[in-house]
Formats: C-alpha cells, structure tokens, sequence
C-alpha cells in the first residue's frame, strides 16, 4: 500500500469520477492502497460509483461538486481537509464535450459549458487544493488528444484542451521549486460516453479501454521522485478510427 510521510494510505481526489476514465482512475487507484476521493456533479451516479469501487474493498468517498462553481469547489477541499491533511494526488479529469457544429452554428451556451468545464474547471480546483499538496505530490490534468490536434466542428472543446494544456505547462513551472509534478495526460480514443455527446456511432471496439488509461496514469504517478515526466501519452488518435 503506497504511503505518505505520516504513515498513512496516500491520497487521490479525481473529478469526473463517476464515469469513464474517472471511474477506472477510481478503481486501479484503490487497487493500489490509495484513499481516493471522487467528485461529480450528479450525486446518484457518484454514490453508485463509490459502492462499485467498495465491493472490491476499496477505499473511497464520494463528494458532489460542481468544478464550474468555485463555491462549490471550495466546499469540496473543505470536505476533504476534514478527513486528510495532505492530498499526494490530484487528478483533473472531469470535462465535457459538445455536439459536432461548425463555429457559425455553435451555441454560446454550449462554448460555455465547455470552456467552463473544461479549461475554467481544471483552474479552480486546481487552485483550492494547492494549498493541501506537498513536496512529492502529483497533478494530473486529463487534457486528450485534442490538447494538440483540431478537429472540424469541435472549436469549443479544442480551444479548452489546448488552454488546458498551456495552463498545465505553465502551472508546472510555478510549482516546480515546490516538488510538485504536474502532468499532463494526453489519451487518444478511448473508449467512454463522452463519443455519445457528438459521435454515437463511432467505432469503440478501435479505442482503448478506460482501464488501460487508468492503469497508465498509476504507472506514471508512481515513478520515482527525480523521474522526468511530463506527459502520459497511449492509445489512438481520433483520426484513426
């Protein structure tokens, strides 16, 4: 069981963790011995989510939060400092996509919801739980493929995956003296709901699985102290399938 310097089980707060990648973060994290803390929006399917990763004796709360909301956030940390003292890992995973639409017919409302989530979202929780990491700890920001490659008709989600991964650069040369890694994880297609959003019909038997990320993410955050990484890069590009 991974331990931090006071002897207890390590700490892994994932947003987004209901689902998809989240989810499998959830359940490879607990195999591991970490404390997980999984945040969301719909606090049914966060519960639900928790009992999974409990019937293999994991270890895991479950806090409904809006990322968009710093209130909300706020209210998240508060939570968590009142059961741990240290967070070693935080992994911004949660985030939206949109329907495909060129820019001329893409609804503000839905711009928002994205860059709110997506870009907006990372920023705030991010900033909230600085002040409970410490030298050794670990950020993972799940960004995707289309943190460095555009695609016809998704402008919103482009634009806050690629301000999500300049945010994700600058924000490892701000905490760099402080020991905190911060990493950006770029997966290709994988295989979760978030195709339903704008391809329902695309070929997820080519994708990888969620648990494959999953497991990619515990390999890299595991690495020693001194080991050099700053992106997690697997499986397949969109223009593949």
């Amino acid at each position: 069981m991974p331990t931090s310097n006071t002897g207890q089980a390590k700490v892994v707060v994932i947003t987004g963790g209901s689902r998809g990648i989240g989810l499998a973060m959830a359940r490879t994290f607990a195999r591991a011995g970490y404390s997980v803390v999984i945040a969301g929006r719909d606090a049914k399917r966060l519960e639900n989510a928790a009992a999974e990763v409990r019937k293999n004796q994991g270890q895991v709360a479950a806090v409904p939060a809006d990322v968009r909301d710093p209130g909300s956030v706020a209210k998240l940390f508060q939570a968590v400092s009142r059961v741990h003292s240290v967070i070693d890992v935080l992994i911004n995973n949660a985030g939206v996509a949109h329907a495909l639409a060129p820019v001329e017919q893409l609804a503000v409302e839905a711009w928002k919801e994205v860059i709110e989530t997506n870009l907006t979202g990372t920023f705030l929780v991010t900033r909230a739980a600085l002040p409970l990491m410490r030298a050794g700890g670990t950020i993972v920001n799940n960004l995707s493929i289309a943190a460095t490659q555009p695609f016809a008709g998704m402008s919103a989600y482009n634009a806050a995956k690629f301000g999500a991964l300049g945010f994700t650069r600058a924000l490892r040369e701000d905490l760099r003296q402080q020991g905190i890694r911060v990493l950006a994880l770029l997966p290709g297609a994988t295989d979760t709901e978030i195709w339903d959003q704008f391809w329902p019909d695309a070929p997820k038997e080519k994708m990888i699985s969620a648990d494959a990320v999953a497991e990619a993410v515990l390999h890299a955050v595991s690495a020693p102290a001194n080991t050099t990484i700053e992106e997690i890069r697997i499986g397949p590009t969109a223009g593949v399938l």
